[in-house]
């Protein structure tokens, strides 16, 4: 009886081990409380948070910063979507979060970071931590303050010990991918002098092109991005200084002029570009694209020809700057 009444727990927990080993460290979650003073808060007020699994050895001066992802509001009524998920509120978010790919602290698939401070600072703002609006609307209680909580979360940690890296990397995906990328020369100037200093996008090169139905969706799209949050000023001047500031929500205009090295890492048929840049639903309205989207394999050949012509552009503009950051990221 003893015996099978220990089964009953022991199965659970081998499950439990086998799952962390898989998945990774589970690493606790750090508010930073002294952010709200600040006003650097998530869209619903709670304060920004991130999660640090320190680094040892001959990793403990070097840093890797992991910027979330998770997409974009754009006006009020998909941010106060937003703010009741994770994605806009620290209350919603998991204490514990599995370090994994290149957070993990296991040698044998995370050769080369494995050992170094690593952080995944979480995304509560939907504006790829770009927005600054002071007022608060006490009707809707949304705070658009992305900039505000980059600024609070680096200052936590440089705190910490990173005031004296040696070596940083500031990485992200997706809407993640985007924010290395328009806060990567930041990013090296708050580090020392002397630091090695590069940035990595994962999926964040969003470019700008006509849809299926030759609109300009995703460049409206961004434009109520940058004008709900506030963000124009806050991106990089050396773009909106010749640019229409949303368009330098988009790397091919603001990539080329970021000095720090920066590594690019992006799908030749991303199809989160493919759904919602090349072909939304608003461009489909007959539903002619539906097939296509859920697989490559479904797509026709005028569909595919389209596709191609999206990426030769991308292809295009890739190149280019490929070859500016050759002799900076050697």
């Amino acid at each position: 009886m003893n015996d099978e009444k220990g089964c009953v727990w022991i199965y659970p927990l081998i499950y439990v081990l086998l799952l962390m080993k898989v998945e990774g460290l589970y690493v606790d979650i750090t508010y930073v409380q002294s952010a709200v003073a600040k006003g650097a808060v998530c869209l619903d007020g709670s304060p920004p948070a991130y999660h640090l699994s320190p680094g040892f050895g001959s990793g403990v001066n070097n840093w890797l910063i992991h910027m979330e992802g998770g997409g974009w509001c754009n006006n009020i009524t998909t941010c106060l979507s937003r703010k009741r998920t994770r994605l806009g509120s620290s209350k919603q978010m998991l204490k514990k979060l599995p370090f994994s790919g290149i957070l993990s602290s296991e040698p044998g698939c995370n050769p080369d970071f494995y050992n170094w401070n690593r952080v995944k600072v979480r995304y509560c703002d939907g504006s790829s931590f770009t927005g600054d609006v002071e007022r608060v609307d006490p009707s809707t209680n949304l705070h658009h303050r992305g900039e505000r909580v980059w600024t609070a979360v680096m200052e936590d940690l440089l705190a910490k010990g990173m005031n004296t890296a040696q070596n940083a990397l500031l990485s992200g995906c997706s809407a993640g991918g985007l924010t290395s990328m328009l806060h990567c020369d930041n990013f090296h100037s708050l580090l020392p002098i002397g630091a090695r200093v590069k940035c990595l996008s994962d999926a964040g090169y969003f470019i700008n092109v006509k849809d299926i139905a030759g609109e300009d969706h995703i460049r409206a799209f961004f434009h109520d991005v940058v004008t709900t949050h506030g963000s124009a000023k806050n991106l990089p001047s050396p773009c909106t200084s010749n640019l229409e500031p949303s368009l330098c929500f988009f790397p091919q205009y603001t990539a080329r002029l970021i000095q720090t090295p920066l590594f690019i890492l992006n799908a030749a048929y991303d199809s989160w570009q493919i759904k919602n840049i090349l072909a939304p639903g608003v461009a489909d309205p007959h539903g002619s694209w539906h097939a296509c989207k859920l697989g490559i394999e479904n797509c026709s050949s005028s569909q595919l020809e389209m596709m191609q012509g999206a990426l030769s552009y991308y292809n295009s503009i890739t190149q280019k700057l490929g070859t500016q950051h050759q002799a900076a990221c050697s």
